[in-house]
């Protein structure tokens, strides 16, 4: 497996509710261009874009979240995404969201499936996708 990336964002004014606090919803979000960011570091390029180039289409199968902390507005969050596991025609992603080195706010996991653009059925991993991601 690749070594994980860590990705940092800034929680901003628009991410939280009238009480400071992060949006539930925008969690998926964080995780989401985190794993993205990963992508473009384990790729080479811009990460969805490289994973089409591969000649597929790559949705989500699965996606969970679970909240341990609460994060509010101008926090920092650090993100390490890595590659949990690779099956034969899916991959998944570990993301744990951290304040600080010790206070994880949120673990995720997104599992995307392979998916032919033609047929709309899953295929097997390209060789070079799991090169890049084993």
């Amino acid at each position: 497996m690749p070594s994980p990336v860590f990705v940092r964002r800034k929680v901003l004014f628009g991410d939280c509710d009238p009480e400071g606090i992060v949006y539930t919803p925008r969690f998926s979000y964080f995780a989401l261009e985190a794993v993205h960011d990963a992508l473009c570091i384990w790729l080479d390029g811009s990460g969805f874009r490289r994973l089409m180039e591969f000649g597929i289409l790559p949705p989500a199968r699965a996606f969970s979240l679970e909240f341990l902390h609460p994060v509010t507005w101008d926090d920092e969050l650090i993100m390490e995404v890595s590659v949990a596991e690779l099956r034969e025609h899916s991959y998944t992603f570990s993301v744990i969201g951290r304040l600080e080195p010790d206070i994880v706010a949120f673990t995720a996991s997104i599992t995307q499936v392979c998916v032919s653009p033609e047929t709309k059925k899953p295929v097997k991993i390209p060789d070079g996708l799991r090169q890049a991601l084993g």
